[in-house]
């Protein structure tokens, strides 16, 4: 997995988790919902999937529990600096690679109305 200072791609489903935690604060249920839309990469994951990668994140230091919740079973969680440096960071690797494929011809260019 890739941290902050790491030049490695992120997978889409830490991708996604992150983007998710960039806006607000939020609980999986609700992250698993942004990410399988568009805004949040349209990744479909599991609760497994979810809840082993939030895992890996805190342990890496990217994420972190608010300690908040609104019921017994529901926990939030929040980026971290490092946590927002790493999306930052794949979100200008991402622009590159647009960037590259719009030059290649491979992007149809937009038609504005």
């Amino acid at each position: 997995m890739a941290t902050a200072d790491s030049s490695s791609p992120l997978t889409p489903a830490v991708f996604a988790i992150l983007l998710a935690l960039a806006e607000d604060n939020k609980h999986g249920y609700a992250i698993m919902k942004e990410a399988n839309t568009p805004k949040g990469g349209c990744v479909s994951m599991g609760p497994g999937t979810l809840y082993g990668t939030l895992d890996r994140l805190m342990r890496d230091g990217l994420v972190e529990e608010t300690g908040m919740t609104d019921n017994e079973r529901r926990r939030y969680y929040r980026l971290t600096a490092d946590g927002r440096a790493a999306v930052s960071a794949e979100v200008v690797r991402l622009d590159a690679a647009v960037s590259s494929a719009r030059s290649l011809g491979l992007i149809p260019k937009r038609v504005r109305s």
